[in-house]
């Protein structure tokens, strides 16, 4: 019989909203200053409606109509996920997305590159880009766009990779764009796909797993892991050398984002646990990584 571990929700602080909200900026602001003035395109959802803007409505004026399409596109992508999704996360996504499409639509991209080095402007749009995503996953939200579809899918069936669908999505995306503009478009465009997705893992904790060895005299910390965290704890008897004393010994996997928050709850039901931290691990099996 299977049973059900209740996770206590995590509330949204203003902390996490300012954080979103640079996040989002920083990743919208990259692509309009960076990447639009030199003709090339983001990967997922934005670069699709940015191809759309290029292709269907590029005449109009005041505004960029790729940050509409955008709006567009995340508005069944967001209502397919919703079931999946945490409060917290919902809050955050619907935040992030909305100031998104008010900077791409509004603020309009210089037309002359900011930089004359297009290489370095590709550089750098990838590396803010990724940073304000970073911050908009480790703060319990999500950018939108495949991230979404990738929610729903994960949902739908265990067998089905995001990553790949993610991968597949930016190839024929940027096969397309070979065709229908140049080579050289759908190239450069791909450097920058390059940049902002190792950026964002290397931003991004929850892509680190942290085993944690604990050594505590209280029963309640390997509950409040399991039930504030829902993270699997494997426990066995020890004792110690010196003091003879018998102590619990406990081992868990979280993400790297979770490790602090799990140590300071560890620290309010035993000060005196000691605990052991290891970052390079290699984890297959039962463990559930987490878009946030």
């Amino acid at each position: 019989m299977s049973q059900e571990i209740y996770v206590k929700p995590k509330k949204v602080t203003p902390l996490n909203i300012l954080l979103i909200l640079i996040g989002s900026s920083l990743y919208a602001l990259s692509v309009n200053f960076f990447l639009v003035p030199l003709k090339l395109y983001s990967g997922g959802v934005p670069g699709t409606a940015q191809m759309l803007r290029t292709l269907f409505f590029s005449n109009i004026q005041n505004v960029d109509t790729a940050g509409i399409i955008n709006l567009a596109f995340n508005i069944p992508l967001f209502l397919l996920a919703l079931k999946t999704m945490k409060k917290r996360m919902v809050v955050g996504t619907v935040l992030s997305v909305a100031l998104q499409t008010i900077i791409f639509t509004y603020i309009i991209a210089p037309t002359a590159p900011i930089l004359d080095d297009k290489l370095a402007c590709i550089v750098i749009a990838g590396l803010l880009g990724g940073v304000g995503c970073g911050l908009i996953l480790t703060n319990s939200a999500s950018a939108g766009g495949l991230d979404l579809l990738g929610l729903y899918l994960s949902h739908k069936s265990k067998k089905i990779s995001v990553g790949i669908f993610n991968i597949i999505y930016n190839i024929i995306l940027y096969t397309l764009m070979a065709i229908l503009f140049d080579v050289s478009t759908a190239l450069y465009s791909i450097i920058y796909i390059v940049v902002f997705s190792v950026t964002i893992d290397r931003w991004h904790y929850q892509n680190i797993e942290v085993e944690l060895m604990i050594f505590t005299h209280v029963p309640e910390v390997k509950e409040m892991i399991m039930h504030e965290y829902a993270r699997g704890v494997t426990c066995w008897d020890g004792k110690g050398a010196y003091t003879n004393q018998q102590t619990e010994v406990l081992v868990t996997i979280v993400a790297k984002s979770e490790v602090s928050s799990v140590q300071r709850e560890i620290r309010k039901l035993d000060p005196n646990a000691f605990v052991i931290a290891h970052t390079r691990v290699s984890v297959s099996g039962g463990y559930q990584k987490r878009l946030v």
